[in-house]
């Protein structure tokens, strides 16, 4: 990782961190630190994504502002972890474009509902996309034909799992660690568990440090509804998918079928914990906050709202004359995710798994006996 004012800040505050260690118990990232006694780029590259920004060493520590130490860990590492993302980006370069500029993220959305729009039109009559369809089975390909959706959507989430796995690849490398882990099922599975109970998200057992030094497991909640309300949502595609290749049944699909049900409560769910965090961010206290960070933070948060939203919309409304223009822009939206999922704050979630995989690996048992 190239050296920034981040980065070095980052290492002298790990130094003082590791001199001190009032915060062990605090998540994983002290017992990580405190297996080092010098700190490489990449090994604060790892601490900065093993750090899940609960704030509770901020409010516990001694050298905090006032200070003149000045010690802020939760902001310089926010700001690293942001670094690695442009870093690992691939193709390079295109991370630092969408990291922290959410107008990019809004132009690529705005030209990938348009696109959708066009190609309805260009592609079908007028009547396809304007008139009233009947809810029956291939209703949705006389909008946008299936050939069509479905090349643009396979093409477009290949390459998001491209880039994000070439991303990732990049971001174990440079921290140093070799395909072994692979084959340690032990620490896959201690890692997927912390992972998908957000384990750290509790920061040491009370909760996450949002407005002061009180404690709240509010952030971890709304993290779960986002979390799973997207599992559901995909899961839904999934399902729809073997419908359609497996079984001949095509889309649209009743509310009280498996997709139709899978979305709906997936996407309640994302919008809950969506717009919950966005309104968390609102009243944080703002000291251990990257402020520069917000509005790739924020670009996020609206693309999956946009996504549920408008899926909802569309579910409420395909029986109607205003189906083909809300299934463009849903197609649309979920275009123009796939596109950005490798370059903006989607990336946290890989990056923090690879981060937590190494975290289970350094502290097994046979690692312990080393």
């Amino acid at each position: 990782m190239s050296a920034t004012e981040s980065l070095e800040d980052a290492r002298h505050f790990l130094e003082i961190c590791n001199a001190c260690r009032y915060c062990e118990g605090f998540c994983a990232v002290f017992p990580a630190m405190e297996l080092r006694r010098e700190f490489s780029d990449g090994d604060i590259g790892y601490l900065a994504n093993l750090c899940h920004n609960c704030r509770g060493c901020y409010y516990s520590c001694q050298f905090s502002p006032p200070h003149e130490f000045n010690l802020n860990l939760p902001r310089v590492l926010a700001e690293v972890r942001n670094d690695t993302y442009a870093e690992h980006a691939w193709p390079a370069g295109f991370g630092r474009a969408f990291t922290d500029n959410g107008v990019i993220v809004s132009l690529v959305l705005t030209g990938s509902i348009a696109l959708v729009l066009i190609l309805a039109m260009v592609l079908q009559s007028g009547a396809s996309l304007y008139g009233a369809h009947l809810v029956r089975p291939g209703a949705f390909y006389e909008v946008i034909p299936f050939g069509v959706m479905s090349t643009i959507g396979v093409l477009t989430f290949g390459y998001a799992l491209v880039a994000l796995g070439m991303g990732a690849r990049n971001f174990w490398r440079q921290t140093g660690q070799s395909a072994d882990v692979l084959r340690d099922t032990r620490s896959i599975r201690e890692a997927l568990h912390d992972v998908l109970t957000l384990k750290y998200l509790g920061g040491g057992g009370h909760g996450c440090n949002e407005r002061d030094e009180s404690y709240s497991m509010t952030r971890r909640r709304l993290h779960h509804a986002m979390f799973y309300g997207f599992l559901l949502c995909f899961a839904a595609t999934a399902v729809a998918t073997v419908y359609h290749h497996v079984f001949g049944w095509l889309a649209p699909y009743g509310l009280g079928s498996l997709p139709g049900l899978l979305g709906t409560v997936g996407g309640v769910s994302l919008r809950v914990g969506c717009i919950g965090l966005f309104s968390m961010k609102l009243v944080a206290d703002q000291t251990a906050t990257a402020r520069n960070l917000l509005g790739g933070e924020v670009a996020l948060l609206m693309q999956l709202v946009l996504i549920a939203l408008s899926g909802l919309v569309l579910l409420a409304f395909r029986s109607t004359g205003a189906m083909g223009v809300l299934l463009a822009i849903h197609l649309g939206i979920v275009l123009s995710f796939f596109l950005t999922m490798p370059y903006g704050k989607f990336v946290h979630g890989v990056y923090r798994s690879a981060a937590l995989l190494r975290f289970a690996k350094e502290h097994s048992p046979a690692a312990q006996r080393i």
